[in-house]
């Protein structure tokens, strides 16, 4: 069996446990994963934050984006401009957010662009991921593209009933030097 094809069978495999997770199990995972990205030294020394809009499979990530913007930070989200690519979108509260491509919350195309160079610390989604920091995404290459260019800090965030013991990995992914899970931070 190919990677591609093992991926695939795992994202199969993980649409159902994420299927069978309990409302309650979500609800105290997404506040335990917040707080512990909010205790992380990046996000506290961070000017400049990426974290992407969870939709309603993924972490919450909401509760994380407004309290940045209460401690004063600056807040960036993905943009979809196309297949496969995104940018960074300065926002200043959840409001400017619009239904976007594949119905992900999105800012406008008029908002301001931050570079990668500009980011300090990004909060990033998976379907899966291994403690060492392997990535399961959705197979749409976005996020492997954009941080093709990150000298940034950067977390993936997963819920610790969906870790997986080892991630197939190809040559273009880009494993993530931390994990936050609801259970604390793991690192290389």
């Amino acid at each position: 069996m190919s990677v591609l094809e093992e991926k695939k069978k795992l994202r199969a495999e993980l649409k159902q446990r994420i299927a069978a997770l309990t409302p309650d199990y979500i609800e105290e995972s997404n506040k335990s994963i917040v707080q512990n990205i909010l205790g992380y030294p990046c996000y506290t020394n961070a000017k400049t934050i990426f974290c992407f809009v969870g939709t309603s499979n993924e972490i919450n990530t909401s509760a994380l984006i407004e309290q940045a913007l209460a401690d004063g930070k600056r807040v960036a989200v993905p943009l979809c401009i196309g297949k496969g690519i995104m940018e960074a979108r300065e926002i200043h509260s959840l409001a400017e957010l619009h239904s976007g491509m594949m119905g992900i919350l999105e800012p406008t195309a008029q908002s301001v662009l931050v570079t990668p160079a500009e980011i300090d610390f990004a909060v990033l989604p998976c379907v899966s991921c291994d403690r060492r920091g392997n990535r399961l995404g959705y197979g749409g290459g976005y996020y492997d593209r954009f941080l093709e260019k990150a000298t940034f800090c950067s977390v993936l965030i997963c819920r610790e009933q969906l870790l997986c013991g080892q991630i197939p990995t190809e040559p273009h992914d880009i494993a993530i030097p931390a994990v936050i899970t609801e259970a604390g931070c793991f690192s290389d």
